[in-house]
C-alpha cells in the first residue's frame, strides 16, 4: 500500500486513492471541494478549490511537482509528500479561486435557503476578500422552474456539474445539462422540457450553493432554526433513510442523510422527499449529531431536545394504534 504524508501526517492507503481521499481518511487538514462528490462517477477537477502542493512526487522520483495540482484528481504515489494548509502558495491560490467563484455569485445570503449549509459561504469566509475587484457587470439570468418542485437560480451557479452527473447516473433519461460556453454557460433544460423523474430531487442535495432549491421549503425557515432528526420508512423505490428537519412538530423539509463531508449517504426518491412530511409517515431514529463548528448547532450544540422524545413517543403510540 502506498504511503503518503499530508502536512506531516502519514497514512497508508489503497492503490488508486487520490490525495483528497487520503486527506479525508486522515480526517485533518482536508482540502475543500466544491465539485468533487465521492458518490458520483467522474466528479471533480472543475472548481480547483482543492489545489495542493506536492513537494515530493514519490520515493522513485522525489522531484516536486512544478505546479499546484487538484487533489481530487491526483493519485497518491508511494512516498509522496503534500502541503495543504501549511503552504502559503496553496493559501494564495485558494484565495484566487474563491475570488473567481464569487465574481458572478450574488451577495444574497440573507435571502438564500442554502445559507448555513453553503460550502461557498464557508470558503468565502475563510479565503474571500472583503471587496470585489471585478468591475464588469455580473451575469444575470431569470429564475426557472425546472420541475414542479425545483427552482433554478442560475445567477448563483458555479458550474460544478454535480446536478448533471446526478441526472446521468440516477435517472433513466437526462433532459438538462450545460448549454453554451464560456461566460454564458448555464444549466438549463433541453427544449424547455421539465425535469420530472423519481430521483430529480437529489440535484438539490448535491448542489453546493443555492442554485437549485426546494420550492416546498423556500423562505419557510433558516436552517439554524430547524432541528434535524434521522428517520426511515419502508420505501419500494429507495433506501427510505432520510433526515427530517423539524420546526416545532412540523416537518419543513426532508433530505438525504449526509456524512461529515456533506455528501449524501443514500440518494432518496421524490416521494420520500416531497410527499412524506408528517411524523406518522416515518419511524423516528433520533437527533442528528451536528458538528459544533456548523451554524446549525448554534441553537442546539448537542441537540438534546425534549420535542424529539415527544415525537418518538407519538410515533410509537400511532404504530400501536
Amino acid at each position: 500500500m502506498p504511503k503518503v504524508t499530508i502536512d506531516d501526517i502519514s497514512i497508508e492507503v489503497p492503490a488508486g486513492t487520490t490525495i483528497l481521499q487520503a486527506a479525508r481518511m486522515i480526517g485533518e487538514n482536508v482540502p475543500p471541494a466544491m465539485c468533487y462528490y465521492s458518490k458520483l462517477e467522474g466528479s471533480g477537477g472543475k472548481c480547483r478549490t482543492c489545489l495542493v502542493k506536492v513537494t515530493k512526487g514519490s520515493e522513485k522520483d522525489p522531484r516536486p511537482m512544478p505546479k499546484l495540482v487538484a487533489s481530487c484528481r491526483t493519485t497518491v504515489m508511494d512516498g509522496m509528500e503534500v502541503r495543504n494548509t501549511t503552504s502559503p502558495e496553496v493559501t494564495d491560490a485558494r484565495k484566487g479561486v474563491t475570488e473567481f467563484l464569487l465574481i458572478n455569485h450574488p451577495l444574497d445570503c440573507p435571502v438564500c435557503d442554502q445559507a448555513g449549509e453553503c460550502k461557498l459561504q464557508d470558503l468565502s469566509y475563510e479565503h474571500g476578500l472583503a471587496k470585489s475587484r471585478y468591475e464588469f457587470k455580473r451575469r444575470e439570468f431569470e429564475r426557472k422552474d425546472i420541475g414542479d418542485k425545483i427552482q433554478l437560480h442560475m445567477n448563483r451557479c458555479i458550474l460544478c456539474y454535480r446536478c448533471t452527473q446526478v441526472a446521468e447516473q440516477l435517472t433513466p433519461e437526462r433532459v438538462h445539462g450545460v448549454l453554451n460556453r464560456g461566460e454564458v454557460s448555464e444549466i438549463s433544460t433541453f427544449i424547455e422540457q421539465a425535469v420530472d423523474n423519481e430521483f430529480s430531487g437529489n440535484m438539490i442535495d448535491v448542489c453546493p450553493v443555492g442554485a437549485l432549491t426546494d420550492k416546498t421549503f423556500r423562505f419557510k425557515s433558516r436552517v439554524w432554526f430547524t432541528k434535524p432528526v434521522n428517520a426511515h420508512r419502508n420505501c419500494p423505490t429507495c433506501s427510505g433513510k432520510v433526515t427530517l428537519w423539524y420546526q416545532g412538530e412540523e416537518v419543513l423539509r426532508v433530505t438525504g442523510r449526509k456524512n461529515r463531508w456533506n455528501e449524501v449517504e443514500d440518494f432518496i426518491c421524490n416521494e420520500c422527499r416531497f410527499d412524506k412530511k408528517e411524523t406518522k409517515d416515518w419511524q423516528i431514529e433520533g437527533p442528528v449529531s451536528v458538528d459544533s463548528h456548523s451554524v446549525i448547532s448554534q441553537n442546539h450544540p448537542k441537540i438534546e431536545l425534549p420535542v424529539i422524545q415527544k415525537l418518538i413517543e407519538s410515533d410509537k403510540d400511532s404504530t400501536q394504534k
